[in-house]
């Protein structure tokens, strides 16, 4: 766990991949990041206002005290906090052929596949026509490598449902290198770990107003 900034409204930390954002069920599931923050007597106050998955790296912010944990959690409800990931996928994403495809002026892709729990294979989620939930991931391909066949890319949720970004590259027929949910096996062991990485957040600062733009080194 390292923090990246803290004033006295809030806390930004980068979580490392394998570390819980809060605790699970069970007493094997309790060390998590916010239990971290919150023991130390510098932040003791922190509060959750979002969570990155277990096997995701990278920023995650707290509030500090109850009424900044209801600014900041408005501010990801109305999307007014830029979250960007970076991920590394199987396969040559926006090639002909490929279900991604990115619109030529911006670079920029949408996915646009509505989500949903899979109750017969929890915490697993689905793409569900019926009754999923709208959600919507937008993506630019940043590099790609022949030899690896492999394409990193650049992700922007503009929903924030449960492993968003990992059910709609595997959708797409382009899962993250890694990904022991969603990935076949062969992609699965093409990593040590899940390459996701939340590498930038931007947002106007709830008590200021001050724009501010955090960047994290990917380390994949």
């Amino acid at each position: 766990m390292h923090c990246v900034y803290a004033d006295a409204y809030l806390v930004l930390l980068n979580k490392p991949a394998g570390l819980l954002s809060v605790p699970g069920r069970g007493e094997d599931k309790q060390d998590c990041l916010s239990l971290r923050v919150q023991s130390s007597p510098l932040f003791a106050d922190a509060l959750v206002v979002h969570r990155l998955d277990m096997a995701t790296s990278g920023l995650m912010l707290m509030a500090r005290g109850l009424d900044m944990q209801r600014k900041m959690a408005a501010l990801f409800e109305s999307r007014a906090i830029s979250k960007q990931y970076t991920a590394i996928v199987q396969g040559c994403a926006g090639a002909a052929g490929s279900i991604l495809q990115a619109d030529k002026p911006s670079g920029w892709g949408l996915i646009d596949l509505p989500l949903g729990a899979d109750w017969l294979e929890r915490p697993r989620q689905k793409i569900d026509y019926l009754d999923g939930k709208p959600s919507q991931t937008r993506w630019s391909l940043q590099a790609f490598d022949l030899a690896a066949n492999c394409s990193r890319v650049l992700l922007e949720p503009l929903t924030g449902r449960t492993h968003q970004l990992r059910v709609h590259l595997a959708a797409c027929k382009h899962p993250i290198l890694g990904d022991a949910l969603y990935a076949p096996p062969a992609v699965i062991f093409m990593a040590p770990r899940l390459q996701l990485h939340a590498s930038r957040l931007a947002f106007a600062h709830p008590a200021t107003g001050e724009a501010m733009v955090f960047e994290s080194q990917v380390p994949f």
